[in-house]
């Protein structure tokens, strides 16, 4: 959702009442309660003819809707493929639709890395491995941050060799962890983790943290520790991404993010970068760079990961293609 959805959701919300909100917020997940909330505390006023033309256009909407679904299982199939690709729908799907139960592992997702890192920083690998791909890559990312180098080289060697979890061993974990995970009865083992989940989380770690556990899993298996940088998309491969992505990204992109984030890019990838705007705008974004004194690296990393979960989000759209082209391109 962009930033005028965001808006105009929250303002809905808050003409609803703080009942009638509340209930809307237990439908969503922690990600979309964390932007929603953060939207209605920044609208502080909001003028009366933006509040009617949302209400107004809320309700044409629904006096609108009419429910033709003649199978809701191929119905929910084709909208989350629609909304998340292929791979992250196909995770979702297993649970919708076949009653998985993961209301544990939900309720980690509500707690901050630091928490849920001191949660798991004594159990086995394994375990921790089992638990970390049922979440968000960015929050996995933060917990594994969170521990001691060796740990985190470990759980990282387990999270791309797991080829999924099984019914039973769901219910050992819950044992383990008590309410922290549900065992499902299900017929289908889950279909977490492996190369392409254990890329997306150390893509998030941030360059120092990166090379360390690369370089421990590329000692213990130097072919998976290929396979996982094949998988992997880092700033500097927005070389690699054509110039309608690179023009696709920029709309999505706050000036300031991008001059904080270009900060600690290549002289190749800004020149890129300005080439796929208005010379205008380029010169523009030439000055801010120039004039902006030093800047943490920490910032730096931080503003190019959040530039990269959207390039992440607009390939999903397929608005982007990732990769080189060809036959080698994926997306």
């Amino acid at each position: 959702m962009d930033d005028q959805g965001l808006e105009d959701a929250a303002i809905l919300l808050m003409s609803l009442g703080e009942e009638e909100a509340a209930e809307v917020f237990r439908h969503l997940s922690p990600k979309e309660v964390q932007r929603l909330g953060e939207t209605i505390a920044r609208l502080k006023t909001v003028p009366r003819e933006r509040v009617e033309s949302v209400l107004q256009r809320f309700s044409d909407d629904a006096a609108d809707t009419t429910l033709l679904v003649s199978d809701t299982d191929e119905y929910v199939k084709s909208v989350l493929r629609k909304a998340l690709g292929e791979d992250k729908a196909n995770l979702l799907i297993d649970r919708i639709l076949q009653g998985g139960d993961v209301s544990g592992i939900e309720s980690l997702k509500w707690m901050d890395p630091g928490s849920v890192a001191e949660l798991l920083r004594n159990e086995h690998p394994q375990i921790v491995a089992a638990i970390l791909v049922h979440l968000e890559y960015d929050q996995a990312a933060e917990v594994l941050k969170q521990f001691q180098e060796r740990q985190r080289n470990e759980v990282m060697v387990r999270v791309a060799t797991l080829d999924g979890i099984q019914p039973s061993a769901l219910k050992d974990l819950n044992e383990v962890m008590s309410k922290v995970l549900a065992g499902g009865e299900r017929t289908k083992k889950s279909s977490m983790g492996g190369v392409k989940t254990a890329s997306e989380i150390i893509n998030l770690m941030g360059s120092s943290v990166e090379t360390s556990v690369l370089d421990f899993i590329r000692g213990a298996d130097a072919d998976l520790a290929q396979k996982i940088m094949d998988n992997m998309f880092t700033f500097d491969d927005l070389m690699k991404v054509d110039d309608r992505g690179i023009q696709a990204l920029l709309k999505e992109v706050q000036s300031e993010s991008l001059v904080i984030a270009l900060k600690g890019a290549t002289a190749e990838l800004r020149e890129r970068i300005f080439a796929n705007m208005s010379s205008r705008a380029a010169e523009t974004l030439r000055e801010d760079l120039e004039s902006r004194g030093p800047v943490r690296l920490s910032e730096v990393e931080a503003e190019q990961k959040d530039m990269l979960k959207i390039v992440r989000r607009l390939a999903d759209e397929g608005q982007i293609v990732l990769g080189g082209g060809g036959d080698d391109a994926f997306v």
